[in-house]
């Protein structure tokens, strides 16, 4: 199931023409493909049929409204705990260092905290192991996830998915 991860990451990635014209091998993968479970399949559907509603400047319209306009939205987890606190600079070198731990570089313009660079991480990841790295962000995720459906974005359910993964970790201890 790690690959699901690689697809989570492209759907809450930037939208440009390269994710759209993967839309029909996507959704395929979403309703046939082990990536995903039944229960999984209908947020995916819906979000696929999003994407597939508007125009390509549209959804990145509503993209950069949603996320960088927004800062309750963020796809920087730490921002969720320490804003633009000074502490933010160390939680993002451990972030950094733990990825290097499993050979992980970073560009030197992306920030360890992205979720969808998260969640490319996590697609190299067992899935126990990818299972344990969300749990440790559970609130974070629970809080998006939370913002992101006050809202009505249709982003909020993808952010579930990754959050109900990491609760299957408490659930099995």
């Amino acid at each position: 199931m790690p690959f699901s991860y690689r697809i989570l990451s492209k759907l809450l990635d930037y939208p440009d023409a390269a994710l759209l014209a993967a839309l029909p091998e996507l959704r395929e993968r979403a309703k046939a493909g082990p990536a995903f479970g039944p229960e999984e399949r209908p947020a995916l559907e819906g979000f696929l049929d999003y994407l597939e509603s508007m125009p390509l400047t549209e959804l990145q319209a509503a993209y950069v409204a949603t996320f960088d306009l927004a800062p309750e939205h963020a796809l920087h987890l730490t921002h969720h705990l320490f804003g633009d606190d000074k502490n933010r600079g160390p939680a993002l070198i451990d972030l950094s260092e733990f990825y290097k731990e499993f050979g992980l570089e970073l560009a030197s313009n992306e920030l360890p905290d992205y979720l969808p660079l998260m969640l490319e991480f996590a697609a190299e990841l067992t899935e126990d192991e990818s299972r344990m790295f969300f749990n440790q962000w559970l609130k974070v995720l629970k809080q998006l996830a939370d913002n992101l459906a006050e809202a009505k974005s249709p982003y909020a359910p993808l952010v579930r998915l990754i959050e109900h993964r990491g609760q299957l970790v408490q659930a099995a201890a």
